[in-house]
Parts: C-alpha cells; structure tokens; sequence
C-alpha cells in the first residue's frame, strides 16, 4: 500500500476559498495566472503523495461558473515547432489539446492570445485555422526593450497596442502549452485595457511550486528545482515579503527579480501596487495540505533522483547540457541521496551485471522488486513487465501466459514481413499478445487485470528505452528511468 502525505480534498478546498477571497479583494474581476500544467501535474503528484493530477482542473470546478480560461502561445514557439517534454507534441497541437480537456470537464474557453506576434507565418496559419474552428483569437505584440522601458510599456504604444480580450466572467485563468508562453504579460496587458474602460481587475497567480511556507531546503522545493534545471530557476528567500512583515517565505529566483518592475506597473495602471512581495501575489495552499512532511520528504528526494537519471539521457542524446546534469547533482548532494537510493535501480545493474544483457526492474504497490531480462523472445522491458503482472496476480512463474504460437506469429510479423531485425516483443507487442492469450487463457486474463495496479510504479532499465517501451511506460503512468547508455553503439536510435 502506498503512503499518502497530502490531503488533496483540503486542498481543494482552500485553494478555491482563497481564491474566491482574491476575486473579493479587486472589486469582482480576478486576472489568475496559471503555474505549471493545470491539468496533468504529474510532477505534484509525484512529490506529494495524495495529490491528484487533476486536482487543479477540480478546483476550477468549484468556480465553474466564474470562470473562464484563456490561452496563452508565443508565436515564436508556434515558429520553430516547440514541444512538450512529457508527451512530445507541439504548443499549437496542445492548445487544441488542452481545449478539448477543458470543454470536456465543462469549463468554458473563451479564447486564445497569441503572444510576441510578428507576423510570423506559422503563427499566421494557427490563427487562421483556430479562427475557422470558431475560436476567439487576439494578438499580443512585442514592445520594445521590455519589460524595462515602463514608460513604454503602461502607454498606448505598449500594452495599449495589444488586442483587448474580451472576457465575460469575474475569474479569468490565464494558462499555456509551457512556459514562456507570456502569460503575465497577457494578465498585465488586460489590467492596462481593464483600466482604460473604467473597470476594476487584479492579477493575482496560482503556483504550486515553490511552496511557500516549506523551509527553503526542503526536499519538496528542491525537487522543484531539479524539475527545473534547464530553465535555471533557483529557489531564495523572499526578501520583499521579510522586509515588509519580517516572515520569511520561499519564492524563487525569477518572481523576485521581476517583482520591482511588476509593482512600478501597478502604480503606474492604478496608482499603488496592491501586494508587498512575490509572494503576496501567490495563491497557494498546497503546504497546508501536507498530512506527513516524511512521506512527501521521501517522494521528493525520489523525484530528484529521476530527474537526475532523466536529465544524464537527454545529455547523452545531446539534448540537455552538463551544466544542467551537475545542478541536480549538487541538489542529490544536498539531501545525500545517490542513485541506488531507488530500488529498481540496483536490482536492475545486478541481473545486467550477472547475464552481460540489458535488464529492467519495476517495483510493485508493495514494495516487493521484480526484474526482467533481455531473451531470446522478450525486451528486458517486457519481461520485467509481463513478471510484474504475473507478481500482481499471484501466478507462479513456471507457469506460461503467452503461448509460444503467439509469440512466433508476431515474430514472423516482424522480421518476415516488417523487415525488422529486432525478433524480441516491445511492450506494446508483448501487451498485445497477452491481450490475445487472455481470450482463451485464465491465467493471462488474470494478469491483464492487473495493469491498473502498476499506475504510479517505480521502473529501471539499464539501457535506454526504444521510443515505443517508453511510451507504454508513460500510457501506464509508471515513473520510468534509465542509465544514459545505449544497448548498441549505433549513431541513430529510434
């Protein structure tokens, strides 16, 4: 059974109470912008045991009727076809994603800001073609030495040249694809334009992490850090917040330096900046939430070691720099943790080191470790896999689930037909033909009924995964990791 810290129905609750207090607070219009991924937050609910992945989008649901979300995409990113680390798809595809997510649960989108639009063509063709789907589209533009020239900025030429988005609803979530997007300075733009018609608006912002009212070392806010490397973030007291209450609170490193610029636009819109501190402007009651500090200390110190095994493979595939591999190394060293520290990995390297073939390891719910290894019919992968449903049913392991017939037939698919040189089952092959045993078969029935119960599982290969292997670990939600090494010294991979 795996341990809870967190209490996501509390959180729930007192993250729409305060936020229904934000929207009190500025006169009935609330601008909020949207941290981190606002429906599969993963990474929370890997740090904080209890935290749903879609908390957020249940909270929302609390201010249904309040609400309306508009989102953010920077035509640059639409340029030069940014993705999404985690599922490998576009920003522009993943605004179409994330609409369909949203209308799906029954939230209302009202529409979409390109942001530092420049006429690019790609941005040119988005537009068009969300407009011919019958979305509201509003362009954002760049100005000039921003955010620094104020005067600029809080004029006519600056924000006052933006599209003013037209808003129905008292809560407006500002969300993205990822960061980058501009979502504060779509916030900021639309308190310009709110202003110049005589309506009152505040901004006020929604980030998980860092959390607030955890000390500064704290694994949970490291594991942030880790989860960040590539964009340097760097979690630090907030001095603005210890000097006008002499409490001290975590922010980090990006809301601080802007925070001087955001309270000289306030006073410039309004004439006095409504917060005193970065973290003034934050919504976030996720620490209140926490049911057992040890319990989310060790999922975070976990989640660090992911990250680190995550970011040694995108060095290795050129993807990520050294630089960015040594800061999470300093944040392992912070909270003595190594990399054995995860248990599939060093049951993974022993079955390596004692058959000189790629291994894998999953951990199951409770706490037992099963290995898999490489064969002449099977990837190391879907061995451990298939091991894994075999554990979870309770079915020896003499006993057969996939009848050899099976086996070969795919086989024969494969490397007959398909032209491919690799004999052995992926995962989703190895799934397939389980799937196809279990029609006949109870044992393999049994097993196949376990698949839910890996959601969540620990998993360890000693060679990086084939793209099709990750993915079925992905589908299944289990936290996969890797040794930054190749089964094959081959240039390209697949």
């Amino acid at each position: 059974m795996r341990k809870v810290g967190f209490d996501s129905q509390k959180y729930i609750r007192l993250q729409s109470e305060r936020i229904r207090e934000r929207i009190s607070q500025f006169g009935g219009k609330l601008y909020l912008e949207f941290g981190g991924k606002l429906f599969d937050d993963y990474h929370a609910s890997r740090v904080l045991p209890g935290f749903e992945p879609d908390n957020k989008i249940k909270m929302l649901l609390e201010l249904r009727d309040q609400a309306e979300i508009v989102i953010a995409i920077c035509a640059g990113d639409i340029e030069k076809n940014k993705r999404r680390g985690d599922l490998g798809i576009t920003y522009d595809a993943d605004v179409m994603r994330l609409i369909d997510i949203f209308r799906g649960f029954g939230l209302y989108v009202g529409s979409i800001v390109i942001t530092q639009y420049a006429d690019q063509p790609a941005a040119a063709v988005f537009e068009k073609r969300m407009t011919a789907l019958g979305l509201r589209v509003y362009r954002h533009y760049p100005i000039p030495n921003y955010p620094a020239d104020l005067r600029l900025v809080v004029s006519d030429e600056g924000y006052g040249r933006n599209d003013y988005i037209e808003t129905t609803r008292q809560l407006i979530v500002v969300t993205a694809p990822g960061p980058g997007s501009g979502k504060m300075a779509t916030c900021l733009s639309q308190l310009y334009h709110e202003h110049k018609r005589g309506v009152k608006a505040g901004y006020a912002k929604f980030e998980t992490f860092p959390i607030w009212n955890l000390p500064l070392k704290h694994p949970v806010n490291l594991a942030y850090e880790a989860a960040t490397a590539d964009l340097n973030d760097v979690n630090m007291i907030d001095p603005f917040h210890l000097e006008a209450y002499g409490v001290t609170t975590v922010n980090y490193n990006r809301d601080v330096e802007i925070f001087p610029v955001l309270r000289t636009i306030f006073e410039r819109i309004y004439g006095e900046c409504p917060y005193k501190s970065p973290t003034d402007m934050g919504v976030n009651m996720a620490g209140l939430s926490i049911t057992d500090d040890a319990v989310c200390r060790e999922a975070s110190c976990q989640e660090i070691i992911r990250r680190y095994f995550k970011t040694a493979c995108l060095v290795r595939q050129g993807l990520a720099t050294q630089e960015e591999l040594g800061k999470i190394e300093l944040l392992m060293q912070a909270t003595q943790i190594e990399p054995e520290n995860r248990a599939v990995v060093p049951a993974a390297l022993a079955v390596a080191d004692r058959t000189g073939k790629p291994a894998a390891a999953i951990e199951l719910p409770d706490g037992r470790v099963v290995t898999g290894r490489t064969t002449d019919l099977f990837g190391a992968s879907s061995a451990a896999m298939l091991n894994a449903l075999k554990a979870l049913a309770g079915i020896p392991d003499e006993i057969k689930l996939i009848s050899p017939e099976v086996i070969g037939t795919i086989q024969t698919l494969k490397t007959g037909y398909m032209k491919s040189r690799n004999p052995r089952l992926h995962t989703d092959e190895m799934l397939i033909a389980l799937a196809i045993s279990a029609a006949s078969d109870e044992h393999a029935m049994r097993a196949m009924q376990q698949l839910s119960a890996l959601d969540g599982c620990d998993a360890h290969s000693t060679v990086i995964l084939a793209s099709v292997d990750d993915g079925v670990f992905k589908r299944l939600n289990m936290n996969i990791t890797c040794e930054p090494t190749y089964e094959k010294n081959n240039l390209y991979h697949k």
